[in-house]
């Protein structure tokens, strides 16, 4: 099983920008893992933020493309999430997934509030 561990949420105000780190516990090279990022926010589903391969080809969704940018660090076993120009509605829960090998993690989640 792949534990993730997420970090870099907080508050800020809109137009503000912020880190999203998250740090798994294996290989994610030799497990193979699709990263990525969801969010949910309260009273709506969960939704994907932006995923990146384990050549580190990036998808974003439609809301967050030209602002939002992720990467990954195959040899720190780490995936980061860069948010700039943050709005109210991006406010959420923000959670790290991974799909690999042995089947799809989820880490714990990180609140990322902006505030107008």
């Amino acid at each position: 099983q792949v534990h993730l561990v997420e970090s870099g949420g907080g508050l800020v105000q809109a137009g503000g920008s912020l880190r999203l780190s998250c740090t798994a516990s294996t290989s994610i090279v030799r497990t193979n893992a699709m990263m990525g990022w969801y969010r949910q926010a309260p009273g709506k589903q969960r939704e994907l933020v932006a995923t990146v391969s384990v050549n580190s080809v990036p998808n974003y969704a439609d809301s967050v493309k030209g602002r939002f940018t992720i990467s990954r660090d195959n040899a720190k076993n780490t995936v980061y999430l860069q948010m700039n120009g943050l709005k109210p509605e991006d406010t959420a829960v923000y959670y790290c997934n991974a799909v690999h090998s042995a089947g799809r993690s989820w880490g714990q989640g990180t609140q990322v509030t902006v505030s107008s």
